[in-house]
């Protein structure tokens, strides 16, 4: 594995001789805008493997995606290798449908700590929800990502739990999308998406949930093909034959969406052409009716 190597992938040219925060933000930000977030191995039959030299292959060399799992212990890898001081986390996700958090963490966060400050990522959130830039560990200050953009982030802590939620904007929904979205159902101004600790993990700690993740046909990710990337001004997000392109701030405090419904053919070419993945097994496109259909209402 080599780390120019990953910065070609992610078409980084700036310098990394110094472990500091503006560093690490800028190659967070081409990481999450070069690598997308996406779980359609399982729908092409390809299995999933978390360790680090199988990830790297696939997003390094193959030019893919992967889950948040692989996104983040990559990350995990590159920032180490320049010197950082990084720790894995465990999540557990918000389900909006149950307004409640599952009881095993089910998600991958890191933590940096930097000039006696922490910060959060997480390259591996995807959709809407995707943060642009670490956020610092603390509670109850309004953090706006680059420069309000994506939109205002927050954590909350309470007796060692932290939350992180997000301030939601307004959707303008474009005209022709209205037949495939027809209605935003209401969540409150405030989303919340996930919960974790500052127990340290092992990536071994995820392997369970890694293989689970894959079989379980009651997940969402079994039940939904997913490939989000974040944009200079936005997020791409292909959810089954369901294109939806979000552009932020259209106007003030509200994004723009469009909607398309695709075909088998041109969910292939999509792939391609918006996301720069080339399959080489065949991908049987999923989305199973009844669940948030895209990122507008997804985690």
């Amino acid at each position: 594995m080599d780390i120019k190597e990953y910065f070609a992938r992610i078409s980084y040219q700036g310098s990394h001789n110094n472990p500091d925060l503006a560093t690490m933000s800028d190659i967070f930000q081409h990481h999450i805008r070069a690598i997308p977030y996406e779980n359609l191995s399982i729908h092409c039959g390809e299995r999933i493997e978390l360790d680090l030299e199988p990830i790297y292959n696939k997003i390094v060399r193959k030019k893919r995606g992967g889950w948040c799992m692989e996104n983040n212990y990559l990350l995990f890898w590159v920032l180490k290798t320049l010197g950082y001081n990084i720790t894995l986390l465990g999540a557990k996700v918000y389900v909006p449908e149950r307004d409640a958090y599952p009881e095993d963490i089910n998600h991958l966060l890191l933590r940096v700590d930097l000039d006696g400050k922490s910060y959060i990522m997480d390259a591996g959130f995807g959709m809407a929800y995707q943060m642009w830039q670490p956020m610092e560990l603390i509670s109850g200050t309004d953090q706006p990502q680059t420069p309000g953009v994506p939109g205002i982030f927050r954590f909350m802590e309470d007796n060692g739990t932290w939350y992180l939620e997000k301030v939601k904007r307004k959707h303008c929904i474009a005209e022709h999308s209205k037949d495939d979205f027809p209605h935003t159902p209401e969540l409150g101004n405030i989303r919340k998406i996930h919960k974790f600790t500052l127990e340290p993990r092992h990536i071994d700690d995820f392997q369970e949930l890694n293989a689970y993740l894959q079989v379980s046909p009651d997940n969402l990710l079994r039940k939904k093909s997913i490939c989000s990337l974040q944009t200079t001004n936005g997020v791409l997000a292909l959810v089954g034959w369901t294109l939806t392109e979000m552009k932020y701030n259209y106007t003030e405090d509200m994004d723009m969406v469009n909607i398309t419904t695709l075909t088998d053919e041109e969910v292939e070419k999509t792939l391609k052409d918006k996301f720069s993945i080339e399959l080489v097994n065949k991908l049987v496109p999923v989305n199973v009716r009844g669940l948030p259909p895209n990122l507008v209402d997804k985690i």
